[in-house]
């Protein structure tokens, strides 16, 4: 008799971890990119746009998902 193997976890990528977030949807959100410095280039409407939080689109949140262990 074969003995079966549980499946094995998945470690989470923690570089992924501290960049993307879970909604309770389960939708992965992101921040914005180029908001370290050089601020002052950029329009201010464009910085507040920044600070909101992006989804992820669909084929990328599942890679992402995958590396979060979800």
């Amino acid at each position: 008799m074969k003995k079966k193997n549980p499946k094995i976890k998945l470690k989470t990528r923690k570089s992924v971890a501290k960049r993307f977030k879970l909604t309770k949807g389960g939708a992965v959100m992101r921040r914005s990119g180029q908001f370290r410095h050089l601020r002052h280039n950029r329009t201010k409407a464009n910085l507040r746009r920044s600070k909101v939080p992006k989804v992820v689109k669909k084929t990328m949140a599942k890679k992402i998902r995958k590396m979060l262990g979800k």
